[in-house]
Parts: C-alpha cells; structure tokens; sequence
C-alpha cells in the first residue's frame, strides 16, 4: 500500500487538485486502509475546490460509511446522489444491501434490494450473495433459499460461496443433513467448475479450494478439510494464508488446539507466513478451551514479531481473563486496546457486559452498557483512522437481557428489550425466545402475541426451540387452541417430532 502514501505525498505537494480519476483512486486506497478521517479530509477539498463527485466517488464513500458501522450516513449520501441525477449503480446497492444487513436490518436491505428493480438496476450473484447472507445471519432460512430460487429463476448461477452461504445457514439451524446434501452439490460443482476452467485453459485459483475448506469445517469435517489442502498442494495450487487461516480456525473450533498448532508450523515452513489473523485464530482457540496462558503466550509472540494484536486478538483475551475470573486483568487488556489506538467494536462492548454479568457484576455490566450506549465510546481517546468504533449493537443488548433475566431482574431486560426495538435494532431468536418465555412466566399472553407478532415481522421464522417456548406457554396456560395450532405450524414446517422429544432441549439452547 506504499503507492498510497507517495500518491497522498504529491497531492499535499501540488497547488490544484488532481483529476476526480485521481482523486477517486486516493480516496478508495485511504478505504482499504481504513483512514477514513484522511478520505474525508481530501473529499470535502474535492468539494471546496468544484470538483464533483462521480458514481465512483460515492460508491467509495458508501463503501467507507458502512466499513465504519455508520449506515444511515450511507443512506443520506444515496439519497444526495439520487437528487443530484447521479444514478446509483449495482456496486453501490450492494454495499447498501451489505451496510445493513451487517447491522441486522433486514427490512431495510430488502428495501433496497426492490428499489433496484424498480428503477431497472439488475441485481448481480454478488447482490444477491450479500443478502442471502443477511438472511444466514438471521437463521431465516426460508427466505435465504426462496432468493436462491429467484436468483436462478433469474438465470444468475450460483458460485461457490453461495453454497458456502446456504451451508452456514442450514448448520445454524441445525439442518445437518441438509448442510451435508448441499455440500455435496457444492463439491460437484466445484468439480463441474475446474473443468469448465480447464477446458477454456484457465487455471483454478484459490478461491474455490478455500471455500469447500470453510465449507467442511463449517460442517466440523475438519479432517476432509485438510485432505482439500493436500490436493492443493498435489495439484500445484499455491495455498495462501488464508486458506491456512481457515483450516486453523476449524481445528480450533473443534478444539483441538494440537493440531491447530501443527499447521501454523507448516504454513510456516511453507514459506506462507502468519499474520494477525492467524494469531487472532490462535488466541481465540486457546481462550475458547480455557487456557488463558496459552492465549497470552501467543499474545506476547505476536508483539515480539512485530505484529500489531487487532481488535479480535484484545477481545479473545479478554473474554479469556473474564471467563477465568480474573476481572482486573481483562479490565487492563481493555485500558491497553484503547491506550494503544486499537477501538474496540460491539463484539469487544458484548464480551465487556457479558463478562460483567458472569462475574456477579450487575450493576457495572448496565453502567458500562448506559455509558457506551450514550457517547458512543468508553470515554478514552481513541484514534479511530485505523479502526471502527461502533455503538452496542443487538448482540451487545442480547448479552445484558440474558444476564438480566438469569439474575431475575426481568423489569430491567424488558426495559432494554424496549429500548433495542425503540433504536431500530432486531434482536436474535433466543433473545425472543427468553423474554417470550418469561411473559409466559408473568402470564402476559397479551405481550407474548405482540412480541410474537414483532419477530415474524422482522423477518425471523419461529424453529423447533422457539416452538418449543411457546408450547410449554400454552400449555402451562391450558390455552388448548394455540397448543394445537403450534403442532399444525411445525407440521408445515416439516418438523416431524413428538410432544416428548420436542420438549428435551432447555430453553438456553434456541441457537
């Protein structure tokens, strides 16, 4: 990226701005480096001086406001290019889409995904993808695989991260064989695809490869997965790091840090070298299984290196330190993030509130969350040109009712239940499924339907767990109507299971 900084150099240097090409290059190299303070500095210069913005300019900074978690700005500068006659292209739709299904609005990204149609903007795989994406997120797995429908009905053909896509979807809802039938399409078409490269002369690159290696580890095939990395190497393919960091994530999930360790040793003789990622993968995995020492130990490795910890490595130690016990000391991980200039993001806010809750903590678990929630930081000064500093985010919120609800205070959870909804943000399946079940606990029936009413028009579909809530509801209520129809919902649903089975899984296990 030094191109980036030599072109930054002759800019300061010249009396007049360079042409909007060369502008809109400065302003996407900044992006991909994440000093946006610097883009907006040289995009308000563009202004000052009559340069107007492009379709390519905006999209660079659409692209820079959701990096940033920031998607309503994203919003108002496409409603600005639409006023000016600038016509918003598929790149920039889709970043749209993207913007706001990483902020788990769906309704909103479904409202642009139809404005494209409705003003003659055709939807791409990538468009597509995104939001399907989105759906995966939100476990919806019926909507996920009816855009898959139109997105062939449309004659657009999947690629592999699309099976990738539908694959993570199903295991989130513990659709197993349905994941494994799909992976096995997702295979032969992958088969089917290299032949078609091979035949046009065309080299299959990495992509492919790493995502069959993400599908099996997803389905916790980590061993078939390390087989596709063999083949790489039999057949010539360079593997790069992060097909390495995809193999070594499986291995930590399925803890077994062992063999996660090996591979970091081969990738390492290999010539492929780790990067931060590959540490953050290694810290995560040891902090997972519990050996904090470990965790720190690779800490202290990657500082030696020379490497820069990111926000996942700081976050992983401290939910480590929080899971030990030990609070002052994931306390100090986070006063060091923040000196050091790493910001921290709603996964690192989540861990802080989680970790409060299960140390006892209540009450400095809701301080924190009120004092992130209003200034929108942790009150220290923090360089954000290189990071994202976000708000709590629904994860963040769902952690505080869970915690919440466990230490009996449900007035407070239903309070901040509110308060996520008020801020247009939507909440998990479990999160519905808690406050849903302690309604019923209250016996407020009339609340269990809006909250009901709410999640279905959000998006999300009721599965066997969330079922599972509202029968026990109904029945402890001897509301013999809605038990009834719960069964015939489920049956619809091709849910085939007994009042017994159904009723075996504890409420903390709607994921």
């Amino acid at each position: 990226m030094g191109f980036v900084d030599d072109a930054y150099w002759v800019y300061q240097k010249m009396g007049k701005l360079p042409s909007l090409h060369a502008c809109n290059a400065l302003l996407d190299g900044f992006v991909k480096r994440g000093k946006f303070e610097l883009m907006w500095g040289i995009y308000s210069n563009m202004l000052s001086f009559g340069l107007c913005p492009s379709v390519v300019t905006y999209g660079v900074l659409v692209d820079a406001c959701c990096l940033k978690g920031e998607i309503f700005k994203a919003k108002m500068l496409y409603d600005e290019m639409v006023e000016k006659g600038i016509q918003p292209n598929v790149v920039i739709y889709t970043t749209l889409i993207r913007g706001f299904c990483d902020e788990n609005k769906i309704q909103e990204a479904e409202r642009i995904f139809k404005t494209m149609w409705e003003i003659g903007v055709m939807p791409n795989l990538y468009t597509y993808n995104t939001l399907m994406d989105g759906y995966s997120k939100m476990a919806n797995v019926g909507r996920g695989f009816r855009l898959y429908q139109e997105m062939l009905n449309h004659g657009i053909l999947p690629n592999v991260v699309t099976f990738g896509i539908l694959i993570d979807m199903l295991c989130k809802v513990g659709e197993v064989i349905a994941a494994r039938n799909l992976f096995a399409c997702m295979v032969k078409f992958g088969v089917e695809m290299y032949s078609e490269m091979e035949k046009h002369g065309i080299s299959p690159d990495v992509v492919t490869y790493g995502t069959l290696i993400k599908g099996h580890c997803n389905l916790g095939e980590v061993d078939e997965a390390e087989r596709l990395l063999l083949k790489m190497d039999k057949t010539g393919v360079i593997v790069n790091s992060v097909v390495y960091n995809q193999l070594i994530d499986g291995y930590c999930k399925d803890r077994n840090m062992e063999k996660a360790l090996a591979l970091c040793s081969e990738m390492i003789e290999k010539g492929v070298q780790p990067d931060v990622v590959t540490f953050s993968i290694l810290i995560d995995g040891f902090g997972k299984v519990g050996n904090v020492e470990a965790a720190m130990g690779v800490y202290t490795e990657m500082v030696i290196k020379g490497l820069k910890p990111d926000v996942v490595a700081y976050t992983a130690l401290i939910d480590g330190q929080f899971k030990k016990g030990d609070t002052k000391a994931a306390l100090r991980l986070h006063k060091e993030m923040m000196e050091v200039g790493v910001a921290p993001n709603a996964l690192t806010f989540t861990c802080l509130v989680d970790g409060f809750l299960k140390n006892g903590m209540v009450s400095d678990a809701i301080n924190f969350f009120l004092k992130i929630s209003s200034s929108g930081s942790t009150g220290v000064n923090v360089d954000c040109s290189n990071g994202v500093l976000s708000f709590p985010n629904y994860v963040t919120y769902s952690a505080l009712i869970h915690g919440l609800c466990k230490d009996g205070q449900y007035f407070k959870a239903n309070k901040f239940f509110v308060d996520l909804r008020r801020n247009g943000l939507y909440p998990d399946l479990p999160t519905y499924a808690m406050m849903i079940q302690r309604h019923f606990e209250g016996r407020h029936i009339t609340r269990v339907m809006m909250l009901k009413a709410d999640m279905l028009k959000t998006g999300f579909m009721p599965n066997p767990c969330m079922y599972k809530v509202l029968l026990k509801g109904y029945q402890d209520m001897i509301d013999l109507s809605s038990t009834s129809k719960c069964y015939e919902e489920l049956k619809d649903l091709g849910v085939v299971c007994s009042e017994t089975s159904l009723m075996q899984k504890p409420p903390g296990s709607c994921k």
